[in-house]
C-alpha cells in the first residue's frame, strides 16, 4: 500500500462532561465581563501569550486550541508560539516585558510555594505601570479560572474558530 493510500486512525474525540456554561449562565456572563474588563490596557499579543503559558502549565487543551487560534489569527508567529512552553530557554524571542509577564504567569498559576516570589513580582513591576500590572494579574487570574472550567468540564478542543467568542 502507498503512503498516499494508508489512513491514520486517531483515537476517538472525548465528549464534554457538562457544559457548565448552559448550566450557569450567569456565572459564564460573569466570567465573560470579567475577562473584558481584564484585557483593558494590555497589549493583545501580551494577552494571548499569557493565556496559552497558563493554559500550558494548566493542561487545559481547550483553551489552547482557542488561545493558539487567536494568537495566530491576531498576527502572532508560530515560531513565538511553539517556544512558549520553554520560554527560558528560548528567552530571545522574546521582550523584557514579555518575559517578566511570562513568569508572573508561571508565580500566579503554579502556587507550588504558597506565595509569588518578591523577585518575580518586582521584575514584572519593573516593565508595567500599576494600573497595567493590576489588569496583567487580573487576566492571569481570570485565565486560571477558564483554565479550571476547561478541565474540570473536559471542553473538546479543536472546533473553535477564531474570534468566535468576541
Amino acid at each position: 500500500m502507498s503512503t498516499a493510500e494508508q489512513t491514520v486512525e486517531y483515537a476517538t474525540e472525548q465528549a464534554p462532561r457538562l457544559s457548565w456554561a448552559k448550566h450557569a449562565p450567569e456565572v459564564y456572563k460573569a466570567m465573560i465581563r470579567l475577562d473584558a474588563a481584564a484585557k483593558q490596557g494590555l497589549d493583545p499579543a501580551l494577552y494571548e501569550l499569557v493565556k496559552i503559558r497558563a493554559s500550558q502549565l494548566n493542561h487545559c487543551a481547550f483553551c489552547l486550541d482557542m488561545h493558539t487560534k487567536d494568537a495566530l489569527a491576531a498576527g502572532e508567529s508560530v515560531e513565538r508560539i511553539v517556544q512558549l512552553s520553554a520560554w527560558e530557554e528560548s528567552r530571545h524571542f522574546y521582550t523584557g516585558k514579555e518575559l517578566a509577564a511570562l513568569e508572573l504567569t508561571e508565580a500566579v498559576t503554579v502556587l507550588t510555594d504558597g506565595f509569588v516570589p518578591d523577585e518575580v513580582y518586582d521584575r514584572a513591576a519593573a516593565h508595567f505601570e500599576e494600573a497595567e500590572l493590576a489588569g496583567l494579574i487580573a487576566a492571569i487570574t481570570v485565565i486560571n479560572a477558564w483554565n479550571r472550567f476547561g478541565v474540570t468540564t473536559r471542553m473538546t478542543p479543536g472546533h473553535y474558530r477564531p474570534g468566535q467568542y468576541r
